[in-house]
């Protein structure tokens, strides 16, 4: 039981920074230059607006880290809870920060697919020069390290939950 108290404030912790990466990116990508104009005149992307970095893998992420956090220093009002509840909490924290860290992890990857939305020259051969906002490079992983620690805390909560049922 002390391993997985020491793996949940590890990855409590561990969990909780890249959360607030996540957002603090997703905040960078809404105004670029520290500018307000480029959200109010709509040339932000839409994925970018979508703002899964602030939601999934910042708010959610960050809630449940603090939960698993909190778990393995025993804090609060888990203080005195006993195993099979600290261990479901722990595991349906778990699962929430998953949920967060995969919505992410795709709204980047479509980000990434799509490129970056921004002004680039349309005109053809011959023609003037024609400049419009968009996807230049539409057909072409930023919280794959959210999984990674979400599935390594899952899986030591899970083993947590049955050794500690064994022991007894």
């Amino acid at each position: 039981m002390a391993c997985s108290r020491t793996c949940s404030r590890i990855l409590g912790l561990s969990l909780g920074t890249t959360a607030l990466f996540a957002a603090a990116a997703n905040t960078v990508l809404l105004f670029p230059n520290w500018d307000v104009t480029y959200l109010l005149r709509g040339l932000i992307g839409r994925h970018a607006m979508l703002g899964s970095g602030l939601w999934g893998g910042g708010l959610m992420v960050f809630t449940a880290a603090t939960l698993i956090s909190l778990m393995g220093w025993r804090y609060g009002c888990f203080s005195k809870s006993g195993p099979c509840r600290s261990m479901l909490t722990v595991l349906l924290s778990s699962g929430l920060a998953l949920l967060g860290a995969l919505i992410c992890f795709i709204t980047s990857g479509v980000a990434l697919k799509d490129g970056p939305f921004c002004m680039f020259d349309v005109s053809s051969f011959n023609q003037t020069q024609a400049w419009k906002y968009g996807y230049p490079f539409k057909d072409l992983h930023t919280s794959l390290l959210q999984i990674l620690l979400v599935v390594i805390h899952f899986i030591s909560s899970f083993l947590g939950l049955f050794c500690s049922l064994c022991g007894k």
